[in-house]
């Protein structure tokens, strides 16, 4: 957050809730504003937004198209479902002269002049108190010289800024030469981008570049068009969110043997990370803690990347976890995930928002999907530590899974977010009586003991079944243990037919 006497700022506000948090309130009046990005980045629908919002508030607003008509500009909102009845629209591109008329440098002098007149007539008809230029590229090209251009700009700024207006220039540079010029004459400055993965949607994102005197959140925020309009997802800071100390309180898991091995329960406002190979049963003990939590009365918000919501709940049925019954009363919250469609801001804002609407507990299944939402293995680490850190100041308690590559034997993770959990449980394969079975340890937990020992760890139609320690083997976790005859230990849990 970048302060500079902020607060006494008057602001005119977006109407966009993320972009006014983002703005600390929207963009200081009575100034000019650039808006940067390349075509397709949300400049024309951000600027839509902004004049609709002062409509609202009774302003008066001017939109001046350079580069596109009026039908154009029409087109833009009618997409988004807007009427524009109350934004006064000046179409500077039908002043374009004839060929004839316009030929090489002076037509274009004079086309310039000539179109500036013409704005400065309209600004002074219309009154406006929000005025929109775009674009600046137009004015560019016509001025030919960069001094003719930034002459043209100050003029701009010192006959539009005055009588209580705030102006946006929107603007194209180029991306490899962002126009320092025009950046330099603003009193603001957002800049925005469309970002192109090699698979799946767009991602955009926004950072406001400068606002001087003024306050604001700085970093990238991550933001979609959507039919309505833009929706801005500010970047989480944990620490704006500090919560007073609150006596120690355990969640049961509903699990007896489970409870036990974690030392009692899991601890609110803490993290715990489930880890193991693909169908070693990583969702199912995520989903029976679920269930104990709902069966409380608690509200929990599941994100599932990895399986549709329909399969999610015939999974849990099958092995005796109905959640059927909570979606429908509302404790059970499921939001289906698609990794190529979303933004990692925008699923974090999700889960601030389940949060601020009651939700006690969050899982995030898996974070094997949250990574390919992220652009490099850097941001995905970072960015749950600030949502674990927000969710610990707001003592709700967090699950997460993740899938490790490989079956038997050495296992990875497609990253190391281990050290972040505050409890880690790790699930393992491993070859015993001529059968693939599945092991269960706590090999991590920062507040308070756990066991130490491994369980064998069987899902059921009718639950999950923990086993005794397994003390008669050595070697488990290697996948291929060995059993050592003089050892007393438990057997096995009976494997039960089909």
């Amino acid at each position: 957050m970048s302060t500079a006497n902020g607060p006494l700022t008057p602001r005119a506000a977006t109407g966009i809730p993320g972009l006014d948090d983002v703005l600390g309130g929207g963009f200081p009046r009575r100034r000019i504003h650039l808006l940067q990005g390349s075509p397709g980045a949300g400049k024309t629908t951000l600027s839509l937004q902004f004049l609709m919002e002062g409509v609202r508030q009774g302003e008066s607003c001017l939109y001046i198209a350079m580069s596109e008509s009026r039908e154009e500009v029409a087109s833009v909102a009618a997409s988004h479902g807007w009427d524009l009845g109350g934004v006064a629209v000046f179409d500077a591109s039908e002043l374009d002269g004839s060929e004839e008329e316009n030929t090489i440098l002076e037509p274009a002098e004079v086309e310039l002049g000539e179109r500036m007149r013409a704005i400065l007539t309209e600004v002074e008809r219309v009154q406006p108190n929000r005025v929109v230029l775009d674009s600046c590229t137009e004015l560019r090209l016509l001025a030919q010289t960069p001094i003719r251009y930034r002459r043209q700009l100050l003029a701009l700024k010192r006959q539009l800024v005055e009588k209580d207006r705030t102006v946006l220039l929107l603007d194209n540079p180029s991306p490899e030469s962002p126009d320092v010029l025009v950046q330099s004459l603003a009193h603001g400055v957002v800049v925005l981008e469309q970002l192109n993965p090699e698979y799946g949607a767009e991602r955009r994102r926004l950072r406001v570049l400068k606002m001087r005197a003024a306050s604001y959140r700085g970093g990238y925020h991550d933001f979609a068009i959507r039919t309505g309009g833009l929706r801005v997802f500010p970047r989480l800071v944990a620490a704006e969110h500090r919560a007073g100390a609150t006596q120690p309180e355990r969640c049961l898991t509903g699990l007896e043997p489970l409870d036990r091995m974690l030392g009692g329960g899991l601890d609110r406002g803490t993290s715990t990370l489930v880890v193991g190979p693909a169908g070693a049963g990583k969702s199912t003990l995520a989903t029976q803690i679920v269930e104990a939590a709902a069966r409380r009365g608690e509200t929990v918000a599941v994100f599932a990347f990895d399986e549709p919501r329909a399969t999610l709940l015939a999974r849990a049925r099958a092995t005796g976890l109905d959640l059927a019954p909570y979606e429908e009363a509302g404790t059970v919250q499921v939001t289906q995930v698609d990794p190529a469609e979303i933004s990692a801001g925008e699923l974090i804002h999700q889960v601030r928002t389940a949060v601020e609407r009651g939700a006690r507990m969050v899982l995030i299944d898996s974070l094997n999907g949250l990574l390919q939402a992220m652009p490099s293995e850097g941001s995905l680490v970072l960015q749950v530590h600030e949502m674990l850190s927000f969710l610990a100041e707001k003592h709700v308690v967090t699950l997460l899974t993740m899938a490790q590559h490989g079956i038997i034997g050495e296992m990875l993770a497609p990253a190391d977010v281990t050290y972040l959990a505050d409890t880690v449980v790790l699930l393992r394969y491993f070859e015993a009586g001529g059968g693939v079975r599945k092991a269960i340890s706590v090999v991590k937990k920062r507040l308070g003991a756990h066991e130490s020992t491994i369980r064998e760890y069987l899902p059921t139609a009718t639950g999950l079944r923990l086993g005794a320690p397994l003390t008669a083997f050595r070697g488990v976790l290697t996948g291929v243990p060995e059993f050592e005859p003089g050892a007393a230990g438990a057997q096995l849990l009976p494997v039960q037919s089909p």
